[in-house]
């Protein structure tokens, strides 16, 4: 008897325990402790799993999306927005069968199970993160470039997640993250920022000469841009001396033509008329200085 009334006794004691602490949880909340984020490639399927045992009929289900604002994803035993046309419910989880990029963020899925001790609130964070190809990168190529000049190329995306790294190419063939790697390079003036899409040459050739592309790549795809053609030159030597004998010949005719002007007497002819004015000027100044004086006699 006294081993069945400690018994018992024990049954009673784990009994209570239990009772309170399911006591203390129905007004708390309780989410896992791995919060690893759930990955997803965009327009495939993936599920949010809400780690709670399977929905009864009592229970209430809530999901929404948190943010600046938060929305809801299922409420009132209903999916809510653009996810009623593409996403199901499997028990508490969710099945969307087209993931887009807008859909990125941080979920919380909210289980109210009515129990004799009051209300059982728990909730699970969710933060999916979807993984989106590359689009087609933007190149910037200058169309011509002189020779032994500084020359940057240019290649960028901005849709790619995880952000992409960046080749280029030439003519069709890849070019080296290194220039001093291997001789395919015709230049090995040139770097390559795989991380910016930078393509510079230092001191670029009329070798580099041809026609470059870009490819965006990342794990889920990769884009590559059209072929745009660059054309290096030669400074031309010959023609700036060309055209320093052509203004130097000009100079040199101008010159001419004002001494040639002077001896045919056009710029004396204006000279003897200054001199005629200033003349007859002082005349007249003399004149009237006599005039004066005779008065002044008088």
């Amino acid at each position: 008897m006294a081993r069945r009334s400690g018994h018992h006794l024990l049954l009673l004691l784990l009994r209570y325990l239990v009772v309170a602490l399911g006591y203390h949880k129905a007004y708390g909340f309780s989410s896992p402790k791995d919060h690893q984020p759930v990955t997803a490639v965009e327009f495939e399927e993936v599920i949010l799993y809400c780690k709670y045992p399977k929905k009864t009929l009592s229970s209430r289900l809530e999901w929404k999306k948190l943010g600046n604002t938060i929305s809801l994803v299922y409420f009132q035993h209903a999916l809510q927005g653009d996810f009623k046309d593409r996403a199901e419910m499997i028990d508490f989880s969710i099945r969307i069968k087209n993931v887009t990029r807008n859909d990125a963020g941080q979920y919380r899925c909210e289980v109210n199970v009515p129990s004799e001790q009051g209300p059982n609130l728990k909730e699970d964070m969710v933060t999916l993160e979807v993984l989106v190809a590359p689009a087609v990168p933007s190149c910037e190529v200058p169309t011509s470039a002189l020779s032994g000049t500084v020359v940057e190329l240019r290649c960028q995306e901005k849709e790619g997640n995880p952000a992409p790294e960046y080749t280029w190419f030439k003519d069709g063939i890849r070019l080296l993250d290194n220039s001093k790697l291997g001789s395919q390079s015709t230049n090995s003036s040139y770097t390559m920022n795989t991380k910016s899409g930078i393509l510079q040459f230092n001191t670029v050739s009329k070798l580099d000469s041809g026609e470059y592309s870009c490819e965006a790549r990342n794990p889920i795809g990769y884009r590559r841009c059209p072929g745009k053609q660059m054309q290096v030159d030669d400074l031309n030597v010959s023609g700036i001396i060309a055209a320093v004998v052509v203004v130097a010949l000009v100079i040199s005719v101008c010159g001419l033509g004002v001494c040639y002007a002077q001896r045919k007497g056009y710029f004396s002819k204006e000279t003897s008329f200054q001199k005629n004015s200033s003349t007859s000027k002082a005349t007249t100044m003399s004149e009237n200085d006599f005039k004066h004086t005779k008065s002044f006699i008088i």
